[in-house]
């Protein structure tokens, strides 16, 4: 079968949906309107609130929302075919997580740029806001260790690598302070010598490598697994505690450059040089007894593609940074269902990349030796030392994803006539590009964390850390929500942390589809429009819980500390969510007795910066 068929289909689709279903929501459903101010202008603080340029902030939402899941969990679904990774990407994508992301995003933009916790407190009731609250601190950190592990096994003894992220936070700065500061709105130049610059990161870095120019510098960028995962959270902490506009919106935005770019580059790679999809469509894997996932396809694809179909961290995002920073409320749709669909497309260049090897050497690089032994006769390797010998390095036998996405993407480039030779630079160039999404939503990730821990706190323990500007409680905050997720990164890997990853996300998607579904709701006329979130909510409820209990005997059977820990969070998870949907089910049945639209709980006034309360617009 010829790749370019995949690539089609999902863009006509995702163009599709765009024009008339994401619009159907937005006109009908939510009933977007620009008379009503948004929070970055009614709270403008130049910190938090800002008000930023639609393209800008679709560039920030798009790179804190698209992290390892769309590029790291297709490539590992593949082991079950591409067909079942295919149409989960295709429909789920649609019909739940671009929903998923535009409702959270629209509800916190009415509800001044609050957080999901916030907001569930309010419209569903002091119960389901306080299980969120604590739910959410959980899931953030289990997210934020699962995305980190991917870059941790891309960076660590690789100078090159680690020179060019480096080199994108003084980039990011210095960009900062020249769009927001010295020459304010000046977007189009920031953004080319921005760009430009990341871009000479990426190629710079050769430099650095052993025997080149500057090659003397590589013992200082040549990390061990160790110190990434120390240099990992430490970032984190920076980003998540430095005035929003200065390192993480420039730097998002930037990324987002690469990242976009890079994926249109692979996807015109695809139609130009159109490999061979070699992955049959389904393997026998399906039943389960895989090399790389443990379970059988379902439940497990649907924990496992998690972020490049629906995501639970992008309600983090979408109650986060983003509603701050919105200047316009009918811009929703475009930065919240339009950046998920993009997510999609994403996720599906990455399922490409990885069906066009031969199963055998996709296979070969995914899994440890041993466990490779076990499939080699049902897949032997084709090409794979030739591979490696373009590449440069050894690529079997380095699991997670990362290594078989960046050698798939390699692949595809360098077949365009004349950049065989290039093919070690492309695959540089790959894992820059994988690396670049994930610490995007690692730094966006620890800000929201910091929101939801500082929202806690200040809520039930000590009111002066609830306040945005106080720089004790930011400080102490931003610290503890990185080592937490730090911790878990440092003594974790691979196979204990992207399962329980795959599981904490996707039952963050079940609590903000069940507040999606009050928000409808309480504002729709019709309340049939409420099946678009109750649809994916009863499907993703019965999968995640499915897997949730599956994940648990396995944690269980490690008899290790880390395996009783998975497990413990794992059930606590559980029981958290079961409460938020019961709780939310006793509101669901009072609002389908109403006759008329009820309406949000925002026409209360809103503290904005230093205590300041503004009336909040009606709902």
């Amino acid at each position: 079968m010829n790749s370019i068929w995949l690539l089609i289909a999902a863009a006509c689709a995702f163009v599709l949906a765009y024009r008339y279903y994401g619009a159907f929501i937005a006109a009908k459903v939510l009933m977007l309107n620009d008379a009503n101010v948004t929070p970055s202008h009614r709270c403008n603080d130049g910190r938090e609130y800002v008000p930023t340029n639609k393209w800008v902030l679709f560039g920030h939402h798009f790179a804190a929302i698209a992290g390892a899941g769309p590029l790291v969990g297709p490539v590992l679904a593949s082991q079950y075919g591409w067909g079942p990774g295919f149409a989960w990407i295709l429909l789920g994508s649609i019909f739940a997580g671009a929903v998923h992301d535009f409702i959270i995003l629209f509800a916190s933009v009415r509800h001044n740029g609050q957080g999901l916790a916030t907001i569930a407190r309010k419209e569903v009731g002091p119960i389901t806001g306080f299980t969120t609250s604590i739910a959410i601190l959980f899931i953030i950190v289990l997210a934020m260790a699962g995305l980190g592990i991917v870059v941790v096994f891309a960076m660590m003894k690789n100078p090159w690598g680690a020179f060019t992220l480096f080199m994108t936070i003084p980039i990011a700065i210095v960009i900062g302070l020249y769009m927001f500061k010295i020459a304010p709105g000046s977007i189009r130049s920031g953004s080319v010598v921005g760009f430009l610059l990341v871009l000479g990161a990426v190629f710079a870095g050769h430099w650095v490598m052993p025997g080149q120019a500057w090659g003397g510098l590589a013992p200082y960028f040549t990390l061990t697994r160790e110190q990434v995962s120390i240099a990992l959270p430490v970032y984190g902490f920076i980003a998540a505690v430095l005035p929003v506009w200065l390192l993480l919106a420039p730097r998002d935005y930037l990324s987002s450059y690469m990242k976009i770019g890079t994926v249109l580059a692979l996807a015109l790679g695809i139609l130009i040089v159109q490999p061979t999809v070699n992955m049959p469509i389904t393997t026998p894997f399906t039943a389960g007894g895989g090399p790389i996932i443990p379970g059988p396809v379902w439940p497990f694809v649907f924990i496992t593609i998690a972020c490049g179909a629906i995501s639970g961290f992008h309600a983090l995002i979408s109650s986060g940074t983003t509603p701050k920073m919105i200047e316009m409320e009918s811009q929703a749709m475009f930065i919240g269902y339009g950046s998920m669909l993009v997510e999609g497309f994403v996720a599906m260049m990455a399922l490409i990349s990885a069906v066009v090897m031969y199963p055998g050497d996709f296979f070969a690089i995914n899994t440890l030796a041993p466990v490779y032994a076990k499939v080699q006769a049902i897949f032997p390797t084709v090409e794979i030392k030739q591979l490696e010998e373009l590449v440069g390095i050894q690529v079997m036998h380095r699991p997670g994803g990362a290594v078989s996405l960046a050698v798939g993407m390699a692949h595809i480039f360098s077949s365009i006539g004349g950049m065989k030779s290039l093919m070690s630079y492309w695959y540089q160039f790959a894992l820059m590009f994988e690396a670049l999404f994930i610490l995007t939503t690692i730094d966006a990730g620890t800000r929201v964390g910091r929101y939801i821990l500082q929202d806690v706190l200040g809520t039930y323990v000590y009111p002066p850390l609830k306040e945005t500007g106080w720089w004790p409680g930011i400080f102490f905050t931003g610290a503890l929500v990185s080592l937490s997720w730090g911790y878990l990164l440092y003594t974790g890997n691979v196979s204990t942390i992207w399962p329980m990853f795959g599981v904490a996300n996707q039952l963050l998607a079940v609590i903000a589809l069940a507040l999606g579904t009050t928000i409808i709701l309480k504002l729709a006329k019709n309340k049939t429009y409420a099946l678009i979130t109750i649809a994916p909510l009863a499907f993703l409820s019965v999968t995640v819980i499915s897997a949730g209990a599956m994940n648990i005997g396995n944690y269980l059977k490690l008899g290790t500390f880390n395996g009783n820990l998975m497990a413990a969070l794992s059930i606590v998870l559980i029981v958290m969510v079961a409460i938020i949907i019961l709780d939310s089910l006793r509101v669901w049945l009072r609002l389908f007795g109403t006759a008329k639209p009820e309406g949000m709980n925002t026409d209360t006034p809103v503290v904005c910066q230093f205590g300041e309360t503004r009336p909040n617009i009606p709902s």
